[in-house]
């Protein structure tokens, strides 16, 4: 269920905002996107995995509480990753 290591290069060179940058808050948001799409795919095999789906409700708070940090902080930003990733916020 994790991401292959070309797959979040991929994401990482997309988002950044400067060579060789993996910690901002926009690529978190995108990789945390990434990883909440595979989870919910696995969940319509997996109805009753609820271990798994502890760790979802997690990574969305994550998510929700970067998306507010960038909302407050970088609105411009905030707008370009919503549009980018398809998120109704």
């Amino acid at each position: 269920m994790s991401l292959s290591k070309e797959r979040k290069q991929e994401i990482v060179h997309r988002f950044e905002t400067h060579a060789g940058d993996t910690g901002s808050a926009e690529v978190q948001i995108a990789l945390l996107t990434e990883r909440i799409e595979t989870l919910a795919e696995h969940f319509g095999h997996h109805k009753k995995d609820n271990h798994s789906r502890l760790g979802l409700l997690k990574m969305v708070g994550k998510r929700r509480r970067l998306l507010n940090y960038l909302k407050t902080n970088k609105m411009s930003s905030y707008k370009l990753v919503i549009k980018e990733l398809g998120l109704r916020r």
